[in-house]
């Protein structure tokens, strides 16, 4: 692997692991207590841990985490590391914020499965991202851009932080693109096992990750409609969906004693999951504006360089040798979009931006190279890179201060975020939680590694170096 792949991949996944979201979070916390009865105990109930979460599911008298079971299982490997290290069982621990042992118990595991599940898997398909971007601009300036703008410039940074689905569904469907798009240059099988591979544990992830999903699977069938293997190809990529759900399949077997249990079916508190598909309902017009430019959860105020990205999307789309991708990119764009508008919980309740429609943020940003391949001067590459730039700073108080902002804040990116959290060095460093350091020493050891990553990567750029 060349050089700028290994410093992109080092500062994302250094940029996610460094922060952490909040332990108690009933997002990150359904998802561990899963994780830690399994664990601990080798089944999926969680009942002891209910009183300390909103979000579970009820069946038969037990209580069960009410999400799709992906983040959980990706999470089992981390809080069983962490259970061997430190001998500790949350047996011997009274399940109760108020006991002071919970809260690190809680940390501990929650920063080691987002370190090695969703933070690695943003820095993963930030490299691929760059790859193909590459291949498709000629570009290493023009991929960098999107690369950045995707795992930096955006809340994704953030939601890399958590356990929650929504920066690995962003991160899986980059890399299934990537090895569909590769398959179809190269004809090999084991591309299009990967992207299907991808694909499945998407939705094992996050359900409705089959949507948007099933727009980049039509793609790639698409794309080997004229090659001499294309029914071997498809198989592989249809075995590597059907491994990916396995998993899924599993898990219900543990949980339930049938594999075809929706743990949403159960949901308790929550009575809009019951319109609809499962709180799915129709698109609403004055929603998706709210998710787009509301002072609420508008994405464009959180990732304003995504706002280059439509245009980038338009050209890539008006090019033949690159239509298909592009309008493939568009659709996932779109219905991410769409789903996002027709949830009744759409504003993600404790969130900062629209964080439901984040799986939309690696495509998107795909759209970022080409805008600034086609950029004729110099001054409009300064004005773009300015833009990722204030981009990258929004995003960064955001993961170092609070990705889940309160709902009941106007503005939230600098009420909530900025002036009740980062102004006041109210922030979660690794430094600052396990040795000692106060949050802005924390900070300010991050930026003297970030930064000269950062510039390294910019000198390679600006050399030639790809």
């Amino acid at each position: 692997m060349r050089g700028t792949p290994v410093l992109l991949f080092l500062l994302v996944w250094m940029s996610a692991a460094w922060f952490g979201s909040w332990e108690f979070n009933p997002n990150n916390a359904t998802r561990l207590f899963a994780a830690i009865s399994l664990v601990e105990d080798g089944d999926a109930v969680i009942d002891e841990f209910a009183p300390m979460t909103i979000d579970k599911a009820e069946f038969d008298g037990h209580v069960y985490l009410d999400k799709a079971p992906g983040m959980t299982l990706m999470a089992l490997p981390a809080v069983a590391l962490a259970t061997w290290a430190t001998g500790e069982r949350s047996a011997g621990i009274e399940k109760s914020m108020i006991d002071p042992r919970m809260g690190p118990f809680l940390r501990l595991r929650l920063r080691l499965a987002a370190a090695s599940g969703p933070a690695l898997l943003t820095a993963i398909a930030a490299v691929l991202l760059y790859d193909l971007a590459l291949g498709l601009t000629g570009s290493a300036a023009a991929a960098l851009f999107a690369a950045l703008g995707y795992a930096l410039g955006t809340p994704i940074w953030g939601w890399s932080t958590t356990i929650t689905g929504h920066s690995p569904v962003a991160a899986l469907y980059v890399i299934a693109v990537w090895a569909f798009h590769r398959a179809a240059a190269s004809g090999r099988g084991g591309p299009m096992l990967l992207g299907g591979l991808a694909l499945g544990w998407a939705v094992v992830v996050e359900y409705q990750a089959v949507l948007a999903g099933s727009a980049i699977a039509i793609w790639a069938a698409w794309n080997i409609r004229s090659h001499p293997n294309r029914t071997r190809l498809l198989a592989l990529a249809i075995a590597g969906g059907v491994a990916g759900l396995l998993p899924l399949l599993a898990y219900n077997l543990i949980a339930f004693g049938t594999p075809f249990r929706i743990a949403y079916a159960g949901v308790k508190g929550f009575e809009g999951m019951h319109q609809g598909l499962f709180g799915l309902t129709m698109p609403k017009v004055p929603v998706l504006f709210e998710i787009l430019f509301g002072d609420r959860r508008g994405l464009f105020w959180v990732a304003p360089v995504l706002l280059f990205a439509p245009l980038g999307l338009a050209a890539l789309a008006d090019v033949r040798r690159t239509r298909a991708i592009g309008l493939m990119a568009m659709a996932v764009v779109t219905i991410a979009l769409l789903v996002n508008a027709a949830y009744v919980y759409w504003d993600g309740g404790n969130a900062t931006g629209p964080r439901h429609a984040m799986p939309l943020a690696g495509l998107f940003s795909l759209g970022l190279a080409t805008f600034w391949s086609e950029l004729k001067h110099e001054w409009q590459r300064w004005a773009s890179a300015a833009l990722l730039g204030l981009s990258m700073a929004i995003n960064l108080i955001v993961a170092a201060a609070e990705i889940f902002a309160p709902p009941e804040y106007r503005f939230p990116l600098w009420s909530a975020v900025f002036d009740l959290r980062f102004r006041r060095g109210d922030m979660r460093t690794w430094p600052s939680e396990w040795l000692g350091w106060t949050t802005w020493h924390g900070f300010e050891l991050y930026l003297a590694c970030a930064l000269p990553l950062l510039s390294l990567l910019i000198w390679r750029i600006r050399r030639g170096f790809s």
